[in-house]
C-alpha cells in the first residue's frame, strides 16, 4: 500500500510542452480505454471523505486535478492511500472534517474548488483556497453568493476570484436557490453544503445538468428527491444533517476524454477504433447524439451498469460529416466538448450553429473566444452571434497556424485533433496542461496510430 502522501509527488510545476501536429499518414485503429471520469473521480474522493467507514475506488482518474482533490481531503483529515489499482479512503463523517493547517491549492480544477466550497461552508472552521494562474482568473461568485445564504462568509479578490478565505459555520442554514444558468458545479456545491445543514436544501435548475452528485449521494445512502417543475427544469432536494455510509465506487471512462479520439477517428480517413468502458450517463452524452446527427459512424455496444452509472463500448469509424444545428438545451450535457465539436464542424459539409454557449466564457479560458481563435488560425471560417457559434464548414481547414491554448487542456487536445486532419501542420503552444484531465493522452493517441512526436 502506497503511503498517503505519495500521490501528491505527481503534482509538479508545469514546464511548457509545445507540439507540432501533422496529418495522420494512415487511419487510426485499435482498441483503447480512456482515463476515469473526472467528475465522478472528484466526487468519489470528496464523498468518501464525508462518509463513515472505508471506501475503495477503482478506476480513479489520476490526473493532476483529481490528485489536488485527494490532497485537499487529506488536509481536511481524511486518510487517502493508493493500494495497487485501488484507492482507499477512510472517511471522517459529515460535519467532522478538521481545519487545514495550510492553504488548499486546487491547481487547475474549477470543479474541485467549487464543490469543496460547499463542503467547507458548513464546517465551523476557517480555510483558504487558491489555485494556479488559470483558476485564479476564474470567477467564484456564482458559487459564493448562494452559499453565503447558509451563514458562511467568503472573502475573495476583486471580481470574486481566488485566493479565497472561507469562514464556515457550524449552524448551517438550508438554502433554497434557483440557478440563473444551468451549472452542475453550482448545484453540487449547494447540495454538499446542505448535507450538514438543519432542514431541507432545494436547488432548481432551468434544464437538467449532469447528475453525478445526485447519483453518488444516493450510492452513499443519502435520500435525494428529484422532480420536474412547470417550466421543464428540475427540483433537487435533500434534508440534513445526513449520515453517509462508505460504499465502493467504480469510475467509468470519461466521455469528455473519449471525445478526442472519437472526433479524431471520424476525421482521419480510414480510421476504425473501439473505446471500451465509457460512461453513458444520458446527461453527459450530448456530443454522441450530435455527432450521430452529423452522420458519424458511432455505435454503442455491450451496454451495462457499473457503480450506478451506465457504461458501454464505442465503435467509431471515419465518416463524412454534415453541418448541424445544436439546440441550447443540449449544452449542459456536452459543455466541455464544444471545442472538439467545433473542430468536427470545421471539417463538415455545410454550416453548423452551436447555440447557447455562455457557459464557455467562464471555463479554464474564455473557451468560446479561444475556440474561435483555434479555428481561425487554421483557416476555418467562424462567426459569433450573441452566445451562438457558427462554423462554416466546407473543406478540411488549411492548418499551418499556432494555437494559443491559454493553459486550457481541452483547447490543447482539440488543437491536436485538428492537426491530425488539417492540410498543413498545426502548432500547439503548450500541451503540458493536458495531464490535468487526460494523463497519457499522447501515448494513447500514438497507440491508435496518430504519430505524435513531442
Amino acid at each position: 500500500m502506497t503511503g498517503e502522501g505519495s500521490p501528491s509527488k505527481n503534482i509538479t510545476m508545469q514546464v511548457s510542452r509545445p507540439l507540432t501536429v501533422s496529418a495522420s499518414p494512415k487511419g487510426l485503429s485499435g482498441r483503447t480505454r480512456v482515463p476515469g471520469d473526472k467528475s465522478i473521480s472528484h466526487r468519489s474522493l470528496m464523498f468518501a471523505a464525508l462518509a463513515s467507514g472505508r471506501t475503495y475506488v477503482t478506476g480513479l482518474l489520476e490526473g493532476e486535478d483529481v490528485l489536488r482533490t485527494a490532497d485537499a481531503m487529506r488536509a481536511l483529515g481524511a486518510t487517502i492511500m493508493r493500494d495497487g489499482t485501488n484507492w482507499v479512503i477512510e472517511g471522517r463523517g459529515v460535519g467532522a472534517l478538521s481545519e487545514p493547517v495550510d492553504v488548499l491549492d486546487m491547481g487547475n480544477s474549477g470543479t474541485a474548488a467549487r464543490l469543496l466550497s460547499g463542503i467547507l461552508s458548513s464546517h465551523a472552521f476557517n480555510s483558504i483556497m487558491t489555485g494556479d494562474a488559470s483558476l485564479r482568473s476564474r470567477p467564484m461568485r456564482r458559487v459564493t453568493v448562494p452559499l453565503a445564504a447558509n451563514g458562511s462568509e467568503f472573502l475573495t479578490r476583486e471580481g470574486g476570484r481566488l485566493p479565497m478565505a472561507i469562514r464556515g459555520t457550524g449552524q448551517a442554514k438550508p438554502i433554497e436557490y434557483r440557478l440563473p444558468v444551468a451549472s452542475a458545479q453550482v448545484k453540487s456545491a449547494i447540495l454538499l453544503a446542505g448535507l450538514n445543514a438543519h432542514g431541507t436544501t432545494v436547488v432548481e435548475e432551468p434544464v437538467a445538468t449532469r447528475d453525478h452528485t445526485e447519483n453518488m449521494l444516493r450510492h452513499f445512502g443519502v435520500e435525494v428527491d428529484v422532480s420536474r417543475i412547470d417550466d421543464g427544469g428540475r427540483r433537487i432536494a435533500l434534508t440534513g444533517p445526513v449520515q453517509m455510509t462508505a460504499r465502493d465506487v467504480t469510475v467509468p471512462g470519461d466521455p469528455s476524454s473519449a471525445a478526442f479520439p472519437i472526433v479524431a477517428a471520424l476525421l482521419v480517413p480510414g480510421s476504425d477504433i473501439w473505446i471500451e468502458g465509457v460512461g453513458l450517463n444520458p446527461l453527459r452524452t450530448g456530443l454522441f447524439t450530435t455527432l450521430i446527427e452529423m452522420g458519424a459512424s458511432l455505435s454503442i455496444e455491450n451496454e451495462r451498469v457499473e457503480g450506478g452509472e451506465p457504461v458501454g463500448d464505442l465503435h467509431v469509424r471515419y465518416s463524412k460529416l454534415k453541418g448541424v444545428d445544436v439546440p441550447p438545451e443540449r449544452a449542459p450535457s456536452m459543455i466541455d466538448e464544444y471545442p472538439v465539436l467545433a473542430v468536427a464542424c470545421a471539417f463538415a459539409e455545410g454550416p453548423s450553429r452551436l447555440r447557447g454557449l455562455e457557459e464557455l466564457r467562464v471555463k479554464e479560458s474564455d473557451r468560446l473566444a479561444s475556440t474561435v481563435a483555434l479555428l481561425n488560425v487554421s483557416g476555418a471560417e467562424t462567426e459569433v452571434i450573441g452566445d451562438d457559434l457558427i462554423v462554416k464548414g466546407h473543406h478540411a481547414p488549411l492548418g499551418g497556424g499556432t494555437v494559443q491554448t491559454h493553459m486550457d487542456h481541452r483547447l490543447a487536445m482539440s488543437a491536436v485533433v485538428l492537426g491530425l486532419a488539417a492540410q498543413k501542420p498545426v502548432s500547439v503552444d503548450d500541451t503540458a496542461f493536458i495531464e490535468t484531465s487526460f494523463p497519457g493522452f499522447v501515448d494513447l493517441m500514438n497507440g491508435l496510430g496518430a504519430g505524435l512526436t513531442p
